[in-house]
């Protein structure tokens, strides 16, 4: 079976969920090029093994170069849902101590947020917003968009992700998209959740208009919700 490699962020967190054999080879190579290039712009990594069915030396291999890789650029690589055989293959390479192993996703995206961490800090550089919808291309420009405008801006495509950040950190607004907002349909805990925090809803509008108005509306939008809420 083929690698497949699964990519999405959680917060400050990316997350690569590994299907298949990690040998050497093409698997390895894909794994090390795909690493490689997420490391141009970020620096918090979690490999999810949970669905590889082996691997050789030429993929533990590949797999130490990419934690190197991640170090020297001032980040961090972190492993979960290790298949015992994996645990086994680190144990008689004498790795254990080199990898920090998580049981779940969760508690490796967790392992980020905590002041120990070796990854880039999560310090605020401003008010907290939590950013979520469905579409990529609107998450990437919200970004940029809050970050140059001093917001501490996270991002996520999926609920369960979002509830997640909720859960490990502070967030002083949530923006969600169209297909985001709190319903019935929505689990509960995302709707308690998002009952404590300012929220704005972005109308499908938003992804259509004219980015450059969209956005300075926007800006406002958020800086009248904000402004009565203490720093």
């Amino acid at each position: 079976m083929l690698l497949s490699l699964d990519t999405r962020e959680v917060g400050r967190v990316t997350i690569v969920h590994c299907k298949g054999r990690i040998i050497g080879g093409r698997e390895s190579e894909s794994l090390r090029a795909h690493l490689a290039w997420l490391l141009h712009t970020r620096r918090s990594f979690v490999l999810h093994l949970g669905e590889v069915g082996f691997i050789d030396s030429s993929g533990l291999g590949t797999m130490v170069r990419a934690l190197t890789s991640a170090r020297q650029a001032r980040g961090e690589l972190k492993l979960c849902n290790v298949p015992d055989f994996v645990r086994r293959v680190l144990e008689i390479s004498r790795l254990t101590s080199v990898f920090d192993v998580h049981e779940s996703e969760e508690k490796a995206v967790e392992a980020f947020y905590c002041p120990s961490t070796r990854a880039e800090a999560p310090v605020p550089k401003g008010r907290g917003v939590l950013c979520l919808d469905s579409n990529a291309d609107v998450l990437a420009y919200l970004r940029e968009l809050l970050h140059r405008a001093g917001y501490d801006v996270q991002s996520s495509m999926r609920v369960s992700d979002a509830m997640l950040l909720m859960r490990i950190t502070h967030f002083d607004l949530l923006l969600v998209g169209p297909d985001m907002t709190p319903s019935p349909t929505k689990p509960p805990a995302f709707q308690s959740a998002c009952a404590r925090l300012p929220l704005i809803e972005l109308g499908s509008e938003f992804s259509t208009s004219d980015a450059g108005e969209a956005g300075a509306r926007l800006l406002e939008t958020i800086e009248a919700r904000l402004a009565s809420k203490p720093v």
